[in-house]
């Protein structure tokens, strides 16, 4: 049973949950027979990155949309950002809202947080949609790996020009902390990691989803997707070998404009992997 604890809004319900010392934001959209969705932004990013999908995907589903850590409506806190103390902050809203177990979707930086809580809190995730990001540092393009590189506070000041700063200045609790937030997210994608073997243990129904221009290497969305069990043999013709994994790329997109494409949401990508029953419910 989910408590609610929220004020109500023309758009949303939307409220603050006390978790591992944050005040961290959330925002419930519809309701329904299907199971409920934790969406979760890309980095810099709010809730408000899902605008352009988030009405297909609460048309049968309650969606519960998070601000994490310094962004958005959550303030910071003295604490570095990290993808497993965030995955720890999803886990804590999961408890604090009464729910036991929910499909988990991310975007780039929010992928990241979305892995990492099906990493670590397995039991707590029943589906996994993966939304641009990589499992391994050196999945994204040498390009952008040097773009990361740059990110810190002397990017504050020319990033105030950007329409994510306006979105941040005009909704963040303590706008001051933009340098703050630069400086933690450059540590945060500065450090190195490889999350292969955990990756490989996760039993959740997992879908992936890339841009055919993205960021990441297409060579590592297969790799990804064959880590999760997908990609090892032909299904058959009924479809027996098929394994629980999904990997869609979209056509024509980007890393930056992926979320606001029609094809993600509805019936080329992520709404009938949700709406699908689990592996071995019907038996």
């Amino acid at each position: 049973m989910l408590r609610r604890h929220f004020t109500a809004t023309s758009t949303a319900e939307t409220g603050y949950a006390a978790v591992n010392g944050l005040n961290l934001y959330y925002e419930i959209h519809g309701e329904g027979p299907g199971e409920p969705l934790i969406l979760l932004h890309g980095g810099l990013g709010a809730t408000e990155m899902f605008a352009e999908i988030l009405p297909l995907l609460s048309s049968n589903r309650m969606v519960i949309a998070v601000d994490l850590q310094a962004h958005g409506r959550t303030a910071d806190i003295d604490r570095p950002l990290t993808y497993e103390a965030m995955g720890d902050d999803i886990a804590e809203l999961f408890k604090y809202l009464g729910i036991e177990k929910a499909d988990v979707m991310g975007y780039s930086l929010g992928a990241g947080v979305a892995l990492r809580t099906a990493i670590q809190h397995p039991n707590m995730v029943r589906k996994l949609v993966i939304v641009s990001t990589v499992f391994r540092r050196d999945g994204w393009y040498p390009e952008v790996l040097a773009a990361m590189a740059q990110v810190g506070a002397a990017s504050a000041e020319p990033m105030k020009q950007s329409p994510i700063y306006h979105m941040y200045a005009r909704i963040a609790p303590r706008p001051a902390d933009w340098p703050v937030l630069l400086t933690k997210i450059g540590d945060l994608l500065r450090k190195d990691y490889d999350w292969s073997k955990e990756v490989a243990a996760i039993q959740a129904p997992t879908m992936l989803v890339f841009a055919d221009a993205d960021a990441v290497r297409p060579a590592h969305a297969v790799q990804f997707f064959e880590l999760l069990g997908g990609g090892k043999k032909d299904a058959g013709w009924d479809g027996s070998g098929m394994s629980n994994a999904r990997l869609a790329i979209l056509p024509g997109l980007t890393h930056y404009n992926i979320l606001s494409s029609p094809a993600l949401a509805p019936a080329v990508a992520v709404t009938p992997f949700l709406d699908a029953p689990m592996p071995g419910a019907d038996k």
